[in-house]
């Protein structure tokens, strides 16, 4: 959006209002619903694009999205605000002055002023920076906003970067690429007292520097980013922290422990997605008296049902080869005509097994095909907790 058509909107609440309200009302009829009440095209077009990204954005801000503005861009990469909000409290905690490195949007920033930090937010780009601008004035709180280089930028207290994982419409995997890279992020927060950089969920544990924390977020079970925290605010090797109807779950370790394996017990877990990639599947085994059934597989046993926010819980009910051709005749006899395939270590492609086993009847169950030891093996269970029983 052009600097002038981003103004216009700033100094113009009703006209956002009339384009929520339009686009709500009429769908792909809203821009002439805005033409026909005087409007121009340039600025008809911004003002939905403004409220249908504003729509989206509910999802990760709540109420607050209907007065921030965004970027499609920005709004991808931007933190969901409750881990956002989280994330300022353990910096405010320890530091009172914040420098927000790539600031983007600038909702991160929000968050630590929210929290009652000093925020000094840097972005690269001009345009970027005038939507921060519009950010912090919206949201009433007083941000110190600067264009610049990141990796130029003095840092004095604590120091917050998320890199750019984007290139124009590509998403890029590898922390090499992203803007700035990684290595220079880490270089230039190498002597900062404080710091964290958050990073797509899919990292690899070769990229985490040695005595950084290492912590992995989900939120309702998606996993939603990881997290490296440096210099004084590392306080474990491994963290997985996970957010559940608006509750915060955290479990810590090392990372390298191995759960003993075994065999197909009473009951399966899967573990959430944020503990697997932290590597404390181990941790959690400990918890629950279980074990896995392949040391490369993250699937837990036990004969113990353990109410845990950490993984799901199944009922074992039947173990079987992995045949598809018997499995079709077993769910027949038991009139299975829904089934949840999960699978992990197998190779199986869940949509192809289903067409295989041509499914019919009232009844409904999960099917998880995974490995015991070297067994490929199909384990039919249902979904339970502690609480039900």
């Amino acid at each position: 959006m052009e600097p002038s058509l981003l103004a216009a909107l700033r100094a113009d609440p009703e006209l956002q209002r009339a384009a929520a309200e339009a686009l709500a009302r009429d769908g792909d009829r809203a821009p002439l619903a805005l033409r026909k009440a005087g409007v121009t095209p340039d600025l008809a077009a911004a003002a939905l694009t403004l409220a249908d990204l504003r729509r989206h954005a509910a999802a990760k801000f709540g109420a607050r999205a209907e007065r921030l503005y965004f970027t499609r861009a920005g709004l991808e990469q931007a933190t969901r605000w409750v881990v956002a909000e989280r994330r300022a409290a353990r910096f405010a905690r320890h530091a009172t002055t914040v420098t927000d490195l790539c600031c983007g949007l600038g909702t991160e920033a929000l968050a630590f002023a929210e929290a009652g930090m000093a925020v000094k937010a840097v972005d690269m780009s001009e345009e970027t920076a005038e939507y921060a601008k519009a950010n912090a004035e919206a949201a009433g709180v007083r941000v110190e906003i600067e264009v610049g280089d990141a990796l130029e930028t003095p840092i004095a207290d604590s120091a917050f970067a998320d890199p750019a994982r984007r290139s124009g419409s590509t998403r890029n995997f590898n922390p090499a690429d992203y803007s700035p890279p990684l290595d220079r992020v880490l270089d230039h927060m190498a002597s900062t007292r404080f710091a964290a950089l958050k990073l797509g969920p899919g990292i690899s544990h070769d990229w985490i520097p040695e005595g950084a924390e290492a912590e992995w977020v989900s939120v309702d079970r998606d996993v939603v980013e990881a997290c490296l925290w440096l210099g004084e605010a590392a306080e474990v090797p491994r963290r997985a922290s996970l957010c559940k109807a608006g509750e915060w779950h955290e479990l810590t370790g090392s990372g390298e422990e191995k759960a003993r394996v075994g065999a197909v017990a009473a009951y399966l877990y899967e573990p959430d997605g944020a503990v697997i990639r932290a590597g404390l599947v181990a941790e959690l085994a400990e918890t629950l008296e279980a074990h896995t059934a392949n040391e490369t597989i993250a699937y837990l046993y036990s004969d113990r049902l353990v109410e845990t926010p950490f993984a799901r819980a199944w009922k074992v009910e039947e173990v079987w080869p992995l045949h598809p051709k018997k499995l079709k005749a077993l769910l027949a006899e038991r009139g299975i005509g829904r089934l949840t395939i999960k699978q992990r270590g197998t190779g199986i492609d869940p949509a192809a097994l289903r067409k295989q086993l041509k499914l019919k009847g009232p009844n409904e169950a999960t099917l998880v095909a995974t490995r015991v030891g070297t067994d490929h093996v199909a384990i039919l269970c249902r979904e339970v907790s502690a609480a039900s029983l």
